[in-house]
């Protein structure tokens, strides 16, 4: 071999290194670099108990390894114990592996709540035991969980049969799967809807699996958003909350959190617990079920849902979204109020003072005097469109007694609600326009006895205020930036991004930012600290419509007489990342795409030369991508539409994702590449592998020969090697009695136990003992067992022979193109593609 020829393999390594490397610097900053974990643990301030409710003859029977408790604290849980409950049901659904113990966060603090108002009101949190099972994997189970939990729905309200204020519906909470599932409840054809009228998910993914491993998963998925779309107007007295965990929630990303929007279900709200007011936390998968601040704002929104006369979950669905606004979308800095006064009485020997400036600060610190400050808007309404007003450093000891805002109009004063910004923020902004008829806004300051903090007001142009920044391009790889100075007069910039998609931020000085995304409910919040850089990083978690034209925007929360510098940059390593966040879960069709047009190529090479080679340069996107670019295009033509159903052809994944706002063409090449490298060198593992586990057979089989001429017994050891190959084999039959044999046995493994499984059974000799039912892999399974157990028996010279090596060696092509359209949203499908291929060999060894 020249040395050109010894160069192009060297070059083919450190490409294909190249690629895997930065498949690598993806999954880091997916799984490692997110902001660290903000939330505060809950605490049980009594021993947890768990009490076993009895179930029916029957559902216990049917169901037996499923279980329904009752979650209490101290005496709480002892006077339950006989089961005269009187509170307010709520189940919780533990999700994938999920242990029904987790509950203990929402009910302790329920307690807590309910002990503060003399259990006036109070909640029953009920628990399923799922036996854990990992239905996120496996979704044989999905099915039996949903009847199940329709079950417990029926025990549960009979338990406060005859009670005074006997409840009609249960409330569920969800963590991950145990949400999916408590949505499939509407899919039953013996479900009352009216059974429930609010559902609170946690990190559940609503838009499709994260792993697509099985077709019962996928059909159940599918089943479930179905019928929430055909059935939308019948889920009008249903409210749902589906609250997301962030970036640091690596196991379901946000973008599969979020319900299905439709137009006819205004009762469904989807947020990110990093833009929940008093939470501003990113979650992982598991510490949103014990993150005290998001359970803080699920325990209020409980108990300011609760109607007075029925002492239940209000039945008005307006006043439950009403509520769920209020505490996790926008918290106007004071309790729930159902029906405000329309008017509000000033008392207080306070001092009035009139401010007509149009900017204002006041700072106090251990000023006994409460004040009223009173800002005449006649003269600003010309020469401004917005107020805004602000307080700052705040000690949270005092948050809500330190201001409120009140307008006056026509003579009349009404309270105002500000927005809760953060813990060192309460602002207010209005526009004048919208309040045509305000005369005065006036602000109260309350007596502050050893407190220091400041307030301010400005009047402004909108205008003045709001600047467009243009966001690098996504290949400039951080060596180009935007970049803009603010020269800080006033309280508040908007900075606009234009033509946003993901960027890193980088912004000098000291201050409060805010990420805004008007399209979802994803809103980040950084506070910067003296004398570092403020660096935020700028990702989506869902896809902007099409149909909404508005840009994000950067709010900075100014300091008066300060310079801002914000700088954009495109982090590469933050696009990768974003890459492994939304497509990880296609990257095995990829794999194998590449390993099968490889293992096409080698049949091509093995029938012009006779032989393998140790490397095949096959695996070219150019051979798959177009097709599928095509096809995908051509379906949006309805004739190629009809001719496309007529034969019965499920959808190309491509143009669902596409529907979804989660693909464009490119990411199908930059995923191609990736399988191609992490092909490459998994390869490389195994072969390095394989070398080293035939030195350990070289070894036994040394000690074997020796045991063998010392008159040892060598039937443990031949027993042991029985299914590994030696270096060397006699030209005998390909099928003999023991290869039969071993075929029969492990087809009937992988019939009576989990097929699966029964693959690795060849490799790994021994046998599992958990059986699925349904099995999704029981079919695939026997044929792979035959096929392998055939192919590692069978000689080169049987295959180059053979008539159909031509066929078998250009199948893999084909295969490939519709392994990628049809199994990226549907990993199940990719066995049947290899095996058929395996297959294709198996009939050369005898044709």
């Amino acid at each position: 071999m020249g040395r050109a020829g010894r160069r192009l393999p060297a070059l083919a390594a450190l490409f294909y290194g190249a690629l895997a490397a930065l498949v690598l610097l993806g999954v880091r900053d997916v799984m490692f670099l997110y902001e660290e974990n903000r939330c505060s643990m809950t605490y049980m301030y009594e021993y947890p108990e768990y009490q076993k409710i009895k179930l029916p003859k029957k559902t216990a029977r049917r169901y037996p390894a499923y279980e329904l408790y009752l979650y209490g604290e101290g005496n709480y849980a002892e006077e339950n114990k006989n089961l005269l409950l009187t509170g307010i049901p709520v189940l919780f659904l533990p999700g994938n592996a999920g242990s029904y113990k987790q509950v203990r966060s929402l009910g302790s603090i329920a307690l807590r709540k309910a002990e503060d108002v003399d259990f006036k009101y109070h909640f029953n949190f009920f628990s399923v035991n799922f036996n854990e099972e990992l239905v996120a994997l496996y979704g044989g189970s999905l099915q039996r969980q949903t009847k199940f939990v329709h079950e417990c729905i029926k025990v549960i309200l009979k338990l406060y049969k005859d009670r005074e204020f006997a409840p009609s519906s249960v409330a569920i909470v969800g963590h991950s799967m145990g949400g999916l599932v408590a949505r499939a409840l509407l899919t039953l054809k013996n479900f009352k809807p009216e059974l429930i009228n609010l559902l609170i998910t946690q990190a559940t993914p609503h838009i499709a699996p994260v792993m697509p491993l099985d077709r019962y998963l996928t059909d159940f998925y599918t089943a479930v958003n179905n019928h929430w779309i055909l059935k939308a107007q019948d889920l009008r007295n249903l409210t749902t909350l589906s609250v997301a965990g962030g970036f640091r929630d690596y196991q379901v990303r946000s973008g599969l959190a979020f319900l299905p929007r439709l137009s006819q279900h205004d009762s469904a709200l989807s947020v990110v617990s990093s833009a929940v007011p008093r939470a501003w936390a990113s979650t992982d998968h598991l510490s949103i079920v014990w993150c005290k601040e998001l359970i803080l704002a699920t325990i209020r929104a409980f108990f300011d849902l609760i109607d007075e006369n029925t002492r239940q979950i209000t039945e008005d669905p307006k006043k439950r979204m009403s509520v769920l606004n209020h505490h996790f979308v926008r918290h106007p800095a004071k309790m729930y109020e159902e029906n405000p006064e329309a008017f509000t009485h000033l008392t207080g020997a306070f001092n009035w003072i009139t401010v007509k400036a149009s900017k204002w600060t006041y700072s106090v610190y251990n000023d006994s005097d409460g004040k009223y400050f009173s800002f005449p808007l006649a003269s600003h309404r010309k020469s401004y469109s917005h107020v805004y007003c602000e307080n700052s450093m705040l000690v949270r000891k005092y948050f809500f007694n330190v201001w409120h805002l009140f307008i006056k109009i026509n003579g009349f004063v009404t309270s105002f609600f500000l927005f809760l910004f953060c813990f060192l923020f309460k602002v207010v902004m209005l526009k004048l326009l919208d309040y045509p008829s305000l005369s005065h806004i006036v602000i109260q300051v309350p007596p502050a006895v050893g407190n220091k903090y400041t307030l301010g007001c400005e009047f402004f142009k909108e205008d003045s205020r709001t600047v467009q920044l243009p966001v690098t391009h996504l290949f400039s790889f951080g060596f180009s930036s935007s970049k803009i100075l603010l020269n800080s007069t006033g309280l508040l910039y908007n900075v606009q991004l234009q033509h946003f998609n993901q960027v890193r931020m980088l912004l000098k000085k000291p201050s409060v930012y805010r990420l805004h995304i008007p399209w979802s409910y994803e809103d980040s919040i950084t506070v910067a600290k003296v004398p570092s850089l403020a660096e935020i990083s700028a990702k989506l978690h869902i896809a902007q419509p099409h149909s909404d034209s508005s840009l994000p925007e950067l709010n900075i929360y100014s300091s008066p007489d300060c310079q801002y510098e914000v700088i954009l940059k495109t982090s590469l390593l933050q696009v990768l990342g974003q890459i492994v966040r939304f497509h990880a879960g296609a990257f095995p069709v990829y794999i194998v795409s590449n390993i099968l047009l490889t293992y096409g190529g080698q049949l091509s090479t093995l029938r012009s030369t006779g032989s393998f080679l140790k490397t095949c340069m096959t695996a070219k996107p150019y051979k798959v991508e177009p097709l599928i670019s095509i096809v995908v295009f051509l379906q949006g033509f309805n004739w190629f539409r009809e001719i496309w159903e007529s034969l019965s052809l499920p959808e190309v994944d491509a143009a669902v994702l596409s529907s979804q706002d989660a693909w464009f063409p490119l990411v199908s090449l930059i995923l191609f590449l990736f399988g191609t490298g992490i092909a490459y060198w998994s390869g490389v593992f195994f072969s390095t592998s394989l070398r080293l586990f035939s030195s350990l057979w070289l070894t036994l089989i040394s000690k074997q020969k020796l045991m063998s001429e010392k008159k040892y017994n060598r039937s443990f050891v031949s027993g042991l090697l029985f299914f590994f190959r030696p270096p060397e084999l006699q030209k005998d039959k390909l099928i003999t009695p023991s290869r039969l044999c071993g075929m029969i046995s492990l087809a009937l493994v992988s019939w009576t136990t989990c097929g699966a499984f029964a693959v690795l059974i060849i490799y790994l000799q021994y046998l599992y003992n958990v059986r699925l039912d349904p099995d999704p892999c029981r079919s695939t399974a026997i044929i792979l067992v035959c096929i392998l157990e055939i192919l590692m028996n069978s000689s080169t010279s049987e295959v180059k022979s053979s008539k159909l090596l031509k066929i078998a060696a250009k199948v893999p092509l084909p295969l490939s193109v519709a392994m990628l359209a049809f199994g990226r949203m549907h990993l199940y499908r990719v066995p049947h593609f290899v095996t058929f291929s395996l297959l294709l060999h198996v009939l050369c060894c005898f044709v």
